[in-house]
């Protein structure tokens, strides 16, 4: 685990005495000490070359603003502190690109309706009995939004959960349906 040279003495202290009083480069010490929190993270998240930068910028910011939150005088250890802020950050920024990449749509295009009358019925009928080898919440979530065509925010904000929740139910779900209708190797 990550384990800056820290063992928070009175280096630290005076570090944060000066910080808190407004002394930037006591801040930017405390900054870089921290700093390889947020590539230990990086690793431990194993993300493709494309997203390390904006991972790493992410969980910068995350730390700069755990440095510039932190009240020392509540007893707690800094590295406590960063870690549960540097990690959430980058989780929910990994849910928010996750979210932001909605599902190709070679992904959906074999499940969508372009109206009610051009869905053939035997196709229709294996949705539905496609659907019914789904889980309750991945065949709702096809319903809602597959065949009734409800945007996956809106079914989200209904739910109260998350769009990328939304997202990766659907995503389990349209596998799962590619692969019990025998389309797991087409590009339809």
């Amino acid at each position: 685990m990550f384990s800056p040279q820290d063992s928070e003495g009175e280096g630290d202290r005076l570090l944060w005495r000066r910080c808190k009083t407004g002394d930037e480069g006591a801040r930017e010490s405390l900054i870089l000490k921290y700093r390889p929190l947020v590539f230990w993270f990086v690793r431990q998240f194993q993300v493709s070359r494309s997203s390390f930068p904006d991972l790493v910028q992410e969980g910068m910011m995350a730390l700069i603003e755990a440095v510039d939150r932190f009240d020392p005088e509540k007893g707690t250890r800094f590295s406590t502190y960063a870690y549960y802020r540097v990690r959430g950050h980058m989780v929910n920024f990994l849910q928010r690109r996750e979210s932001r990449a909605p599902l190709p749509v070679e992904d959906v295009e074999p499940f969508m309706e372009q109206n009610d009358d051009s869905m053939s019925p035997d196709w229709a009928l294996a949705l539905r009995d496609g659907m019914a080898s789904l889980s309750d919440r991945e065949s709702a979530v096809i319903d809602e939004l597959v065949v009734q065509g409800t945007r996956a925010k809106d079914y989200a904000q209904e739910l109260r959960v998350d769009v990328s929740y939304v997202y990766r139910v659907q995503r389990r779900a349209l596998a799962k349906l590619r692969l019990w209708m025998g389309l797991e190797g087409s590009t339809r």
